[in-house]
């Protein structure tokens, strides 16, 4: 089954952190993708600009609404995504226990309902 762990952290300055801070962070992050990816479960991972870069839009009595920043006004913001491909839910949350952010910000477990390949849509529909 195709999971979606969301990565939810606060976003700290480059200032704020440091050098230091930041290369360990990137280190962390590096041997998570290597450790997804030597297990064969890694489908795809992207780290997302800060949320102050972020455009949000909205269509409102049918005219586009353009906001500058992120949807959520949070002290955590939403910094990227791993895709993975494992058996169940238990295997997601065992690659999620092990994201280096968990330890500082959160992790969402979404599972994929339908996913686009090759011109058309495969799998279900949302269940909820």
């Amino acid at each position: 089954m195709r999971y979606t762990l969301l990565l939810y952290y606060p976003e700290p300055t480059a200032e704020e952190l440091g050098p230091e801070a930041i290369a360990d962070g990137m280190r962390a992050f590096q041997a998570y993708a290597k450790a997804l990816e030597d297990a064969g479960v890694l489908v795809s991972a992207e780290v997302l600009q800060p949320s102050n870069v972020t455009t949000t839009v909205s269509l409102t009595g049918g005219e586009l609404v353009v906001h500058e920043g992120p949807f959520a006004d949070s002290t955590e913001q939403l910094g990227g995504t791993f895709v993975i491909e494992v058996a169940d839910l238990d295997g997601a949350l065992g690659w999620a226990r092990q994201a280096p952010s968990a330890s500082w910000g959160h992790v969402e477990i979404r599972p994929t309902a339908t996913r686009w390949v090759d011109g058309s849509w495969l799998g279900t529909p949302p269940v909820g």
